[in-house]
């Protein structure tokens, strides 16, 4: 059953003057002419602006051709795929029925467009900087974690691709606690993956960080990298 928007607005901390626009904004095209697909063009740009904004302030000393591949990794789909999960965004899609029977609001590509819809609804329900606070929230750790002398890809990233190279299933990621405050919780991840016994398990304070300790911890299961 959907859940009704007004709980998607307390979820982000914001009250919409319009609520119609948050309901578009998570409206799929599967469901007709009236749908997310203007929102998306528009939260797409704000997104892209805003973090590249961002890189361009924390990186001061980086080359073009870094900030770019930079964004490219903090606005990708598979990244904004997992903003909306850490939001819930799929529990509150609008769907037609074959991308319900199909489960389309757990598809990477629909969640995506959704994030950015919401921000286009944001933005139109308020202005840029109220957008630049909930991106900047949003993606915090994301830029935090970002080090020009390491490597562009995370462990979720390396993690997937070892799979994929030898032609394995996809890691398969598992939420099995959840314990803390709502102000002050710790995630704990179990991470299922072809090769390994015993799964990798991983916890952190958001779900995203135990995401990628877990994954971490598979690697080193599968001998792909050593332990620190």
């Amino acid at each position: 059953m959907i859940k009704p928007t007004a709980d998607l607005s307390r979820r982000l901390g914001y009250s919409f003057n319009d609520p119609s626009l948050l309901e578009l904004a998570l409206t799929h095209r599967s469901c007709g002419k009236r749908n997310n697909e203007r929102l998306e063009f528009l939260g797409d740009s704000i997104v892209n602006f805003v973090i590249a904004d961002a890189l361009f302030r924390q990186f001061p000393q980086a080359r073009e051709g870094q900030l770019s591949r930079l964004r490219a990794r903090l606005v990708k789909g598979e990244t904004l795929a997992e903003v909306a999960r850490e939001l819930d965004l799929g529990e509150y899609l609008r769907l037609g029925s074959g991308e319900l029977k199909s489960g389309g609001f757990r598809r990477d590509s629909i969640l995506a467009d959704a994030t950015e819809a919401v921000m286009g609804a944001i933005y139109l329900d308020s202005d840029l900087e109220v957008c630049r606070g909930f991106i900047h929230r949003w993606f915090k750790e994301r830029l935090e974690e970002l080090d020009l002398n390491e490597s562009l890809k995370d462990a979720k990233t390396r993690l997937q691709e070892h799979l994929q190279s030898r032609r394995l299933a996809l890691p398969d990621y598992e939420l099995i606690a959840v314990d803390g405050e709502a102000h002050s919780q710790t995630f704990f991840i179990r991470c299922h993956v072809t090769g390994l016994t015993v799964p990798s398990e991983g916890e952190g304070n958001s779900r995203r960080q135990a995401e990628q300790e877990a994954a971490r911890l598979a690697l080193i299961g599968l001998q792909v990298e050593k332990a620190e």
